[in-house]
């Protein structure tokens, strides 16, 4: 079975830290971008992070920059979202996402979530 699991949520205070991972089975992740989306109650998803395959390149949304770094590591089908400073705003379920463009087809696959709650 094709899939991505992340892990590592749960609760922190603000000012705090956690480390998302992104595990795949079934795939190799090594030739997929990867990103991180999140959505908040009564939000929209949003976009995050992104990595590319080589890892070479990152881009960040502007809420999130300087705080959070992406990372990922082929050579255990995983990456990571590691979160810093964390603020209350940042409360949402945290998705992650490993996507290919082959030969005209888009290879897309969703994890199932992981929670993220920033509250005192």
């Amino acid at each position: 079975q094709l899939q991505l699991v992340e892990s590592g949520g749960g609760l922190v205070q603000p000012g705090g830290s956690l480390r998302l991972s992104c595990a795949a089975s079934g795939f190799t992740l090594d030739n997929y971008a990867i990103a991180w989306f999140r959505q908040a109650p009564g939000k929209e998803r949003e976009g995050v992070s992104c990595i590319s395959s080589s890892g070479g390149s990152t881009n960040y949304a502007d809420s999130v920059k300087g705080r959070f770094t992406i990372s990922r590591d082929n050579a255990k089908n995983t990456a990571y979202l590691h979160m810093t400073s964390l603020k209350p705003e940042d409360t949402a379920v945290y998705y992650c996402n490993a996507e290919l463009f082959l030969y005209g087809s888009d290879l897309l696959y969703w994890g199932q979530g992981t929670q993220v709650t920033v509250s005192s």
